[in-house]
Parts: C-alpha cells; structure tokens; sequence
C-alpha cells in the first residue's frame, strides 16, 4: 500500500487547494463574511485531513486496511463527482443540439410555480430536508446502538471512550505515534457521521460551481430552482453553508453533542421561522425580518432538544448561545447562521470542555 499512498494523497491535496481556489472564484465578493467563514472552516479541515493521513501512513499495521479504506473514502466522491459532471455536461450539450432548446427552460417553468407559494410552504420547503437529515442520522444511530448492544452486550463503537477533543489534538500532537490510539477512541459512529458530510459537502460544492459556470452541469442543478430565491443566487445556496458548517461540526463533535448541534441547526431553526411567520408581531430592532416570538420558542426547543443528548447544564449554555447566534444573524452581523449555529457551538463546546473537564450527561445515554 506504502508504493500507492503519495499518488493518492498528493491528488487529494491537489483536489482540496483547487476546492478552495474556486470557491473564491466562483464567490459572491459582497458576501465577504460566509465567505471568510466557510473556506475558513473547509481549509481547517482538509488540512487536518492530510496531517492525520500523513500520521496514519506511519503507523505500518494500519496500511492493509485502515488506510486503504481512509483513501477510498476521501478520493472515491471526487472520481463520482468527477464521472458526473462529464456525463451531465455532455447530456446537455447533445440535449440542446438536438432539441434546439435549453435545460435551463425546464428550470424557469419551476420557479414560476414556486412563486406562488406561500411565505409559509417556502420556509418549510427550504428547511425541511434540514429535519430529515437529523431524523435520519438519529434513526441510524439509534438502530445501531440496539444492533450493537444486542449482539455484544456493549455500546463499542457508538460512543467515544474520551470526548475532550482538544485533549486528544495535543496528544497527537505531543505523541505522533498516539495516532491509531486517538483515531480508534471515536469508534465508528464518529466517522459515519463526518463522511456522511463530507461525501454531502463535495456534492454540493460541485451543484454550486456547475451552477454559476456556464459550459459545465451537474445533475443536481435542477434542485437549486426549489431552494434559492433571487437574491440568493446571487452567493452560494443556504444548503452548502449548512453542508459546511456540520461537516466541520461533526469533525469536532463527538456524536452526542453533534446531534445537539444537529437539532439546533434544523429543528429549532424551523420552528424559529416559523414560529416567526405564522404569530411573531414583535420585531428584532436591529433586524426587522425576525421576532422575539420566533427565536424565544427556537431558544426552548434548543433546550429541549439539547437535554437529550447532553443533560441541563450543556443545555442551558447550547440554548443561550443559540438565542445569541440567532438575533445577531443575518443583522447586525451578516453571516448565515447557518453557519454560525454549527461552527459557534461546536467551538464553545470544545473549549469549555477542554478549560473546565465539564462532561455531559445525556437522557439518552442513560437509557442506553
């Protein structure tokens, strides 16, 4: 595996800088601060990415599987990736040759129907896939623990035996050779959920740099005409910040407090807008196109949902800083938070339980 390693990894260097240089290509220059945050967060990944492979590759028992299995993983969505813009593209080259018509008209005639939805629909619409990504990643969990637990007696796997993650980053960075010991410690959850966002985040990269190019096409244009309104057109889609900000989340995150992340970013947000929408009648001063009724009862769910999976303590901190992301976001501060909810509490978490050694303790790890 040794004499294969270098190719495979200077092409998933050279793919991650060329990710970066087009989104700054490709990017809304107004748009300065998602834009900041959002390469800041990818370019703090792939580079983690390349220092663990780099460790990994050293430790000689791990190159006739772990290893292999590490470098399919992180190459196999490019080549996928790769195999469709080129079969999309040419389709719709041959598709307008021969029909004389665009692809592009089938997307005008969608967003004409959109525009008739209401306030309401469109903001489930745009948020509920949001929802069923948590539903869904949960549900996995859930029937893997039960799986797990049936046939081993034990939740190995499922929940990291040390979830202080700046603790276990200066150990590899003190001890290299601790690498196998900390990457093992996660159990293979952690990394379910990480790739799942990270094989999400690619594909979505790729649906935003087709859509603002003009000669190449991904298959997943199309879905671009449901979400976007005008105005965001114009930057890069809600969903990629979304994409973005739980990948780094879930890097960071052990999955207990990923899925708390998870709900806040999803459900509370939903029920935020349209808690908003539906009954909101006192405006935010500084940002007229939010109300105190909707980010209160986004703040109680948090908390709700926060509980479940890391006990009150945590919940009381994750819901106050959901209230704070939620009111300085999109004014004064003009960043999505789709963004800021993900990247900012799994930042606060990772400090505060690195400074204070303050575990969680979640409802649902006691049924467990």
């Amino acid at each position: 595996m040794t004499e294969y390693f270098f190719p495979w990894f200077i092409a998933l260097l050279v793919s991650y800088f060329y990710i970066l240089y087009i989104y700054v290509h490709f990017s809304y220059k107004p748009d300065f601060l998602n834009n900041f945050v959002s390469l800041s967060a990818m370019y703090s990944i792939f580079i983690h990415i390349l220092l663990f492979l780099l460790l990994l590759s050293l430790e000689v028992e791990l190159h006739e599987i772990i290893l292999p299995i590490m470098l399919l993983t992180l190459n196999g969505p490019f080549l996928l990736i790769s195999i469709l813009i080129l079969l999309s593209t040419g389709f719709a080259y041959f598709y307008k040759r021969i029909s004389k018509k665009d692809l592009s008209d089938m997307g005008k005639k969608i967003e004409k129907k959109i525009k008739n939805r209401s306030k309401v629909r469109k903001d489930v619409y745009r948020k509920i896939n949001h929802v069923l990504i948590f539903v869904v990643l949960l549900s996995v969990w859930s029937l893997g623990v039960y799986i797990v637990k049936f046939y081993t007696g034990t939740t190995e796997g499922m929940i990291p035996e040390e979830n202080n993650i700046l603790l276990l980053y200066f150990k590899i960075l003190i001890k290299p050779n601790s690498i196998k010991q900390v990457l093992f410690n996660f159990g293979w959850f952690y990394y379910a959920l990480f790739f799942f966002f990270y094989t999400i985040c690619l594909f979505i990269l790729a649906n935003e740099f087709t859509r603002k190019s003009k000669n190449l096409s991904f298959p997943f244009n199309i879905f671009s005409k449901f979400y976007l309104t005008e105005e965001e057109k114009k930057s890069y889609g809600t969903y990629l910040y979304f994409t973005i900000g739980h990948m780094f989340a879930a890097f960071l995150c052990p999955p207990m407090v990923f899925f708390a992340i998870l709900g806040m970013s999803s459900i509370s947000d939903l029920m935020t807008s349209q808690i908003g929408i539906r009954y909101g009648k006192r405006h935010i001063s500084w940002n007229q196109n939010k109300t105190w009724e909707g980010t209160i009862a986004g703040t109680i769910v948090s908390f709700i949902i926060c509980s479940f999976f890391m006990g009150f303590y945590w919940s009381l901190i994750f819901s106050f800083v959901f209230l704070v992301f939620d009111v300085v976001t999109n004014k004064p501060l003009n960043l999505s938070d789709n963004l800021l909810i993900p990247i900012g509490s799994s930042l606060v978490y990772v400090i505060l339980r690195f400074i204070f050694s303050f575990n969680y303790s979640s409802i649902i790890l006691a049924w467990i």
